[in-house]
């Protein structure tokens, strides 16, 4: 794993760079590794990926993040990086891999309360790709607004929120 990170940091090369990611992403799914890849500094290099400009490194960044983010310690980390991901969310193709991959992220995100208030602005984003959206599109959009409005202090945003 610190090889693998070291290698993301060393490279500009977008293919290694999709491949780190995509190992790293893997690795991400056995709780001892989200621990050392935190303690590594890989959240913050991996979430700094998301403003790589070529979609295929921001979707595998999106996805290494999604894994990590099944521990609570990591998404204390991750949530820096949560209006970036709604951000992107807004910003992708519609019905994108990338756009799909932030939906999935902060589905994970948005389990508990505690981050919720960064994510709402990107109500009306989420209506809309709610309305617009293919069906994978809107099942992963309908997964963050069930999250979302299981808050009570989400309701007036929920209700208010212009489409």
């Amino acid at each position: 794993l610190q090889k693998l990170i070291h290698l993301l940091q060393a490279t500009d090369d977008p293919l290694i760079q999709e491949q780190a990611l995509v190992t790293l992403s893997n690795s991400a799914a056995f709780s001892v590794n989200q621990d050392i890849i935190r303690n590594l500094d890989g959240l913050s290099l991996i979430g700094g990926m998301l403003s790589n400009c070529v979609p295929k490194i921001k979707e595998k960044a999106l996805n290494a993040l999604n894994n990590l983010s099944m521990n609570i310690k990591n998404q204390e980390e991750i949530q820096v990086f949560i209006t970036q991901v709604c951000r992107t969310v807004e910003s992708a193709p519609l019905n994108s891999d990338v756009q799909l991959a932030g939906l999935r992220l902060l589905t994970n995100m948005s389990v508990t309360s505690d981050y919720h208030e960064k994510m709402r602005n990107s109500i009306p984003c989420f209506l809309h790709l709610l309305s617009e959206g293919t069906e994978r599109t809107q099942i992963q959009v309908l997964k963050v607004l069930v999250n979302l409005s299981a808050n009570p202090a989400m309701t007036r945003h929920l209700l208010r929120a212009q489409v």
